[in-house]
């Protein structure tokens, strides 16, 4: 009689056949004589399930290969580990006793051959071997949850010691900075005491000076060079807003040969100290609080309502034409400013005060020396006179004429005791 041959999927076929090599099933007297199908009705009649039992009728053994298997290091086990591992001992003698039944349902549907109860068992063999690897999952996946939950205890330990060890030690940097801090303070207000003491030192110093003829002669040299260092940027600013420098150089001094073509730069230093010294009159007062600052701004600022403030106000007001200030800045806000009673902290404004400083303390000083102190102008076709005139170009002095004469002055002279602070003056080449 032929069967049909039933083959079961390769993937089922294989798992059974690891099974089969890792735990060697082996029937005992379930065929044990040459009439098998007495002993499957036997078996049947006595209940498969009792095939799981350690019984001489009908058992099987699971030999474990222990070469494949190998030896671990013994596990120290908790109280909780050990109802864990109970529990899943538990599933898996039960899980590998109803695989085994499995097995041996297998094993009768060959004899007689039944391919639908050979595929039946196989099926339920693999639905088994499905159990069994749930329970394997489900316990390395309950293993690795304590062994993880252990891990974030003992990590929120450590972390909770580190915590408290980086607080103490900020705890220990804050008082470290508030002592840096107080001595930082011991620091400067040391400084300071020492720098009134030296502020008061120099002004006794200066108190007690004797103005001389050359502490003026050093402010009357200041004072000329404020005037080039204004007119600069002016002469720039010019340039900038597209004037005719030449145009504008003959407006001032009007049919001058200039020795050469820079030369004309003198024309508008000579228009700003004229403007600066316009109504001057000496007289005596103490210019040390104005000197003392290095940014006359500064001394404006705290000191809206002083002589100097009045005085460089209106000088700017005087030296500065709106129709220049709006031709270089494109409005008149600083003007505007100076009007209200205030002093705008602008570079072109800065440079105008520092001017304004040295020439309100030559105004200031020059009766301090001598209380008969005169300024005097040197006017255009005057002889040239080594006596009361500087020559600001010598080059026009040794190559041009025999007999020079002013074309126009550029800076005032003073006349103080027997001593003369000579004009400067542009002369005729």
């Amino acid at each position: 009689m032929e069967y049909a041959i039933v083959k079961p999927s390769s993937n089922i076929s294989e798992m059974v056949t690891k099974f089969a090599k890792l735990c060697k099933l082996r029937s005992i007297g379930v065929f044990s004589n040459e009439n098998p199908n007495q002993q499957c009705n036997s078996l049947r009649d006595n209940n498969v399930a009792s095939v799981s039992e350690d019984s001489s009728d009908a058992t099987v053994e699971i030999e474990c290969d222990t070469e494949k298997i190998g030896t671990y290091p013994p596990v120290v086990l908790t109280m909780r580990d050990i109802d864990i591992e109970g529990d899943y001992i538990i599933q898996l003698f039960d899980a590998v006793s109803e695989l085994k039944l499995a097995y041996i349902q297998l094993q009768e549907a060959h004899v007689p051959y039944n391919a639908d109860k050979i595929i039946a068992a196989d099926e339920q063999i693999v639905f088994k071997l499905e159990a069994l690897c749930k329970i394997k999952r489900t316990y390395k996946e309950k293993r690795f949850s304590n062994v993880n939950l252990e891990s974030s205890h003992f990590s929120l330990l450590d972390t909770e010691s580190l915590l408290e060890k980086l607080k103490t030690q900020s705890r220990a940097q804050d008082d470290e900075i508030v002592r840096l801090r107080q001595e930082l303070h011991n620091f400067l207000l040391g400084n300071t005491v020492l720098a009134e003491k030296i502020r008061q030192k120099s002004l006794e110093i200066k108190n007690v000076r004797v103005l001389n003829i050359s502490l003026f002669e050093n402010m009357f040299r200041e004072a000329s060079k404020s005037i080039h260092d204004f007119a600069k940027p002016v002469i720039s600013l010019m340039k900038a807003s597209g004037w005719d420098l030449d145009m504008a150089a003959n407006s001032i001094e009007s049919g001058v040969v200039y020795f050469k073509r820079q030369h004309k730069k003198y024309a508008f230093e000579a228009y700003v100290a004229r403007r600066m010294f316009h109504g001057i009159s000496l007289k005596s007062y103490n210019v040390d609080d104005v000197m003392r600052f290095d940014d006359p701004i500064d001394y404006l600022i705290e000191n809206p309502n002083s002589e100097f403030s009045t005085f460089c106000g209106n000088k700017y007001l005087f030296a500065v034409h709106p129709v220049m200030e709006m031709s270089f800045f494109g409005n008149l806000d600083q003007r505007l400013f100076i009007l209200s009673g205030k002093h705008p902290r602008t570079p072109f404004y800065q440079i105008f005060a520092r001017m304004a400083k040295w020439i309100w303390a030559l105004q200031g000083i020059a009766r301090s020396v001598d209380p008969k102190a005169e300024i005097y102008v040197v006017n255009r076709g005057s002889k040239f006179s080594d006596v009361f005139m500087e020559p600001i170009e010598a080059d026009i002095l040794n190559g041009g004429q025999a007999d020079p004469r002013v074309e126009f002055m550029v800076m005032p002279g003073f006349r103080l005791a027997d001593s003369l602070m000579r004009s400067r003056v542009y002369l005729s080449c």
